[in-house]
């Protein structure tokens, strides 16, 4: 019987891997990617010779039963994500679902994830909080930001730069223009920033210093 190990990439900084990953990495038959051109980057860079193969969204669904059946053949597969951990808001879950309905040993190493420095260093609660990703881009939008306007417990997003000001703007409509939040971006890497203060305040920050990179935006919960 093979196995899943699901491994945590840098999500900026390439230091940022453990020695344990770099290990299974370079034990098993196979590594399963999200973007071989990024992640071959990677493995270059730590001398991983293990082949590549590409699995993501568009391909997963095709490939999860293939997969289950080669690892129940022998096969060991590492399953890694262009930047952080597998399954969390990247490809994952199905194949690991999968491997668990057919009692295919599934091992899950520590590492880097966005959102952990991000909700660390945001200064807002983090004994109790919420991930909640992407927000829907439209459907359900408004019905998901009603439902967010009650939580009591410290919130955290991912999203994209285009977005960042329309996020934002609804988070000032829906939340409250007092709201706190912490907004990180670029995280590990040689540009990484955090503003916090008021949804109002660092909505006016990134209207005046347009937003790039890759962005966590913490929010505090409702008082």
């Amino acid at each position: 019987m093979g196995k899943l190990y699901l491994v945590p990439t840098p999500i900026g900084n390439l230091e940022d891997i453990t020695l344990r990953a770099i290990k299974v990495l370079k034990e098993v038959d196979v590594v399963l990617a999200e973007d071989t051109r990024t992640s071959g980057k990677l493995l270059k860079h730590y001398e991983i010779n293990t082949p590549l193969q590409s699995h993501h969204m568009h391909n997963e669904h095709r490939q999860v039963d293939g997969l289950v059946q080669k690892m129940k053949e022998g096969t060991t597969y590492a399953l890694i994500s262009d930047a952080g951990t597998p399954a969390i808001s990247d490809p994952g879950f199905l194949l690991t679902r999968a491997c668990v309905e057919n009692n295919v040993e599934v091992e899950c190493l520590p590492g880097a994830t966005a959102f952990v420095p991000a909700l660390v260093n945001s200064g807002l609660p983090n004994d109790r909080f919420v991930f909640e990703g992407f927000l829907p881009l439209k459907k359900g939008r408004q019905t998901r930001l009603l439902e967010l306007a009650e939580e009591t417990r410290t919130m955290v997003f991912y999203e994209s730069p285009h977005k960042l000001i329309k996020t934002l703007t609804h988070f000032a409509e829906y939340f409250g223009e007092d709201r706190p939040v912490s907004v990180s971006r670029e995280l590990t890497k040689l540009y990484e920033e955090t503003v916090r203060g008021t949804v109002t305040e660092v909505l006016e920050h990134f209207k005046n210093k347009p937003p790039k990179g890759e962005f966590v935006i913490v929010v505090g919960g409702k008082k």
